[in-house]
């Protein structure tokens, strides 16, 4: 696969503070990637890095496989890190025009991007009377108007109520469509796992992992269980190699999968063994629970 970005022993150190720490990883085009950790966890100070706003205490980083220079290659970039920031008396076609001049590119695609973010139909009112939702979908559209490789999106849904949330992640998951490569900054676990199909998490300027969101920790998920007869249902669980962490709380037994099973396979092994289920119940572990899980191992 083309990798549009590779990231080598990034560190950026802010006098004591070190922000990011010996971060590595890679971007390979046409997948929609999330930086993914708490506030104060290096997602920004990343971003600022690549797109040459903030200057790298150590390590190295290059576009498009390093054959162009820093400033070539931010030519097929489209990016928002700030606040959306237009002239507010202004429209949003006028806007947009402005952006076109400032970035030397044809004003041809403006209505083909504001429809994209679905503001064509507003196109001729002023700034100043968009939504916040509004704001933050005009700024994607004039970010899309040079048709960049890769889209760089920090917070997109800061501050929005549940409907512009649910509109800003439906542009993204369409331009994705598309073929553009996104990379998104969020501290929203709910995100990545909506939007994304990789993720990089950040804890202190540290990578916890970088892979495929499905990936993370290959979970298969795990049974909830009720039986008569817990001592000998455990006692089996832990004779099986087809699972490995085995939980009791309350009644409840949870025994979690090292590979695939379905709850009928399951239930016809433990009927075969004599036990008797009252309750049986498969789940998936959340991208929440697993970062936990992550996070924990990793603080010990």
């Amino acid at each position: 696969m083309e990798k549009i970005l590779t990231v080598t022993n990034l560190t950026k150190k802010f006098g004591y503070l070190t922000a990011v720490k010996n971060l590595s990883f890679s971007i390979e085009k046409g997948h929609v990637y999330g930086i993914l950790g708490p506030n104060g966890s290096g997602k920004s100070t990343t971003l600022g890095i690549v797109l040459n706003v903030v200057n790298r205490t150590n390590g190295e980083f290059s576009w498009f496989d390093g054959n162009i220079s820093t400033h070539e290659a931010l030519k097929k970039v489209g990016a928002i890190i700030e606040r959306p920031n237009f002239y507010p008396y202004m429209s949003a076609v006028q806007n947009l025009k402005l952006v076109c001049k400032i970035k030397e590119v044809s004003t041809g695609k403006i209505e083909e991007k504001l429809k994209l973010v679905g503001l064509l139909e507003r196109k001729d009112s002023k700034f100043k009377t968009y939504s916040l939702g509004m704001k933050q979908r005009l700024a994607i559209a004039s970010a899309l108007l040079n048709d960049p490789e890769i889209l760089i999106l920090d917070e997109p849904t800061n501050g929005l109520d549940p409907q512009g949330i649910h509109q800003i992640r439906e542009i993204i998951k369409k331009i994705a469509a598309q073929g553009t490569t996104i990379l998104l900054a969020s501290h929203l676990l709910d995100e990545v796992e909506k939007v994304c199909s990789h993720v990089v998490i950040l804890r202190k300027g540290e990578k916890l992992y970088s892979g495929r969101v499905d990936d993370m920790l290959a979970s298969h998920g795990f049974f909830e269980l009720k039986t008569a007869d817990r001592e000998k249902l455990t006692t089996l669980l832990k004779e099986n190699t087809s699972f490995g962490e085995i939980r009791e709380e309350n009644g409840l037994v949870t025994a979690f999968l090292t590979e695939k099973m379905d709850a009928g396979t399951f239930n016809r092994w433990a009927f075969d063994k004599g036990i008797v289920l009252s309750h049986l119940v498969k789940r998936k572990e959340s991208l929440e629970e697993q970062f936990l899980t992550l996070t924990k191992n990793e603080s010990n």
